[in-house]
């Protein structure tokens, strides 16, 4: 089986489409306007929406048709972090999100990232929790919300942030056995 299958592009898709967002994102008033709101910042939704909907589809379509690979094992988180801490920096430089935040949700990427690596060299995978789901849910509304600029992005950020430190310490509690050695 080929590692280039549709999976696998589908998640590489999003690691080409994460500088596209930022673009556009950061490049918002040089599209003029819609309905009152720079046409830059709905191009910047829709394809951040669209990059967003490839990480659900990937990884069915991976396990539906048997196509799992170690390079799909890779590249899936690799570009879901890349995608989210793209759109989170160019936020950061529109000052409409302070960059702690993003310090503390890409602080919990790399815990968990290590933590994981660390359980794959004794032979373990830590699979992906209900709360590492529920905190990218949290994120990907949140920062659809931030990129429109909306009344009360900031408080669902908020929200996604302490679903990103929650479901990182509960990742390092289920995890301290591999940690203590």
């Amino acid at each position: 089986m080929s590692s280039l299958n549709l999976p696998n592009l589908l998640s590489l898709s999003r690691v080409f489409l994460a500088p596209v967002v930022m673009v556009i994102l950061t490049m918002r008033t040089q599209f003029g306007s819609f309905l009152g709101m720079p046409l830059g910042d709905l191009l910047a939704l829709l394809v951040f929406v669209v990059a967003s909907v490839t990480d659900a589809a990937d990884g069915y379509i991976a396990r539906k048709r048997g196509m799992v690979t170690n390079l799909g094992k890779f590249i899936d988180p690799l570009a879901d972090k890349i995608l989210v801490t793209a759109v989170l920096v160019a936020l950061v430089e529109l000052q409409r999100l302070p960059a702690w935040i993003v310090v503390v949700v890409v602080s919990r990427e790399f815990i968990v990232t290590g933590l994981r690596m660390v359980a794959a060299a004794e032979g373990v995978v830590i699979a992906a929790s209900k709360g590492g789901k529920a905190k990218t849910v949290s994120q990907i509304v949140a920062i659809s919300m931030m990129i429109l600029d909306l009344p009360g992005g900031i408080w669902v950020m908020w929200v996604a942030m302490i679903l990103t430190v929650w479901s990182g310490m509960d990742y390092l509690i289920k995890g301290k056995d591999f940690l203590s050695r």
